[in-house]
């Protein structure tokens, strides 16, 4: 099945939208969880984000990109969702990400 460019990227930017909506419904699922299982996080985006929009000559600060992933400001998330993490947790992240995460 061939599709164009355009079509390409609306459909890659609505599966990023879908995405990053399952993640602000999903808050019970910590980013240390998902750094541990898929090697990326809600941070992650949001830094990928900010690194295209710098490459496209795009203004578009770290808060912003970060606002952008979260749906509210960074600072307001983890207030509200963000717990501890777990020597569990910070032992796997350890194992499966030795350099602190990327």
């Amino acid at each position: 099945m061939a599709i164009d460019e355009k079509t390409t990227t609306e459909l890659e930017a609505a599966v990023f939208r879908r995405l990053v909506a399952h993640l602000r419904q999903r808050t019970d699922v910590q980013n240390i969880d998902l750094m541990n299982l898929a090697g990326f996080c809600r941070n992650c985006l949001a830094n990928w984000m900010k690194e295209a929009a710098d490459a496209s000559g795009v203004a578009l600060s770290k808060d912003e990109s970060r606002e952008a992933v979260y749906g509210m400001p960074y600072d307001d998330w983890k207030a509200k969702y963000q717990g501890t993490a777990s020597p569990e947790q910070l032992a796997a992240m350890a194992k499966v990400h030795p350099a602190g995460g990327r």
